[in-house]
């Protein structure tokens, strides 16, 4: 049989198994575009010149609309995209100095916060909780984030002989507190939009 695009609509409303699968396929590569489309708004934020983006909200995103696992995929396949060379980070950046760098704790958070995420905002029989979990779970996805990314900033100046050793405060604050802000609105832009769509995604993606 001829595959067309009439075909496989006509397919995936008879069979619900396959619409949600070619859900979940594609959703993979598209949040790891989203991330990297995120990562192109970027304000270099003093003293460090770590970036403020919008690449968390498309984290946050993609753990309330694909799953842990699915999150964890396509969140590998953006850092991976990137170390191979394709310029998905921040300012266009790519390739491993990137993710050994002073913000590579950053992309290692971005995939280690997305079952943490999930786990808050789903329930046992898989029905979305509401909007205060994703308040919550917004806070849990920058709070794993910044937990892995300011240490890691820490010490990757701390190595480095070209620059001065900060201190604990100056990394907190230049990696963590400076980004408050931002993370608010970011988390109250997802809990709008997870309010909006993220029942029926739950329905035909989880």
């Amino acid at each position: 049989m001829r595959l067309t695009s009439q075909t496989i609509g006509d397919l995936c409303r008879d069979d619900p198994a396959l619409r949600g699968a070619l859900l979940r396929l594609s959703g993979v590569p598209a949040f790891a575009l989203l991330t990297a489309i995120g990562a192109a708004v970027a304000f270099p934020i003093p003293p460090f010149g770590v970036v403020q983006t919008l690449q968390t909200l498309a984290v946050l995103l993609c753990a309330l609309a694909m799953g842990p696992r699915l999150g964890i995929l396509s969140m590998v396949l953006y850092v991976v995209c990137g170390i191979v060379g394709v310029p998905m980070f921040a300012e266009g950046e790519a390739g491993w100095a990137t993710l050994l760098g002073q913000t590579g704790g950053y992309l290692v958070g971005f995939i280690a916060c997305q079952p943490v995420a999930h786990a808050i905002i789903r329930r046992t029989d898989r029905s979305f909780r509401g909007w205060g979990a994703v308040v919550v779970a917004g806070i849990a996805v920058h709070t794993v984030v910044f937990a892995i990314g300011v240490p890691w900033l820490y010490f990757v100046r701390t190595w480095d002989p070209a620059t001065p050793d900060p201190t604990v405060w100056g990394a907190i604050n230049g990696g963590c507190v400076a980004f408050l802000p931002g993370m608010a609105l970011k988390v109250a832009i997802a809990t709008l939009l997870a309010v909006m769509f993220r029942p029926e995604i739950g329905r035909r993606v989880w």
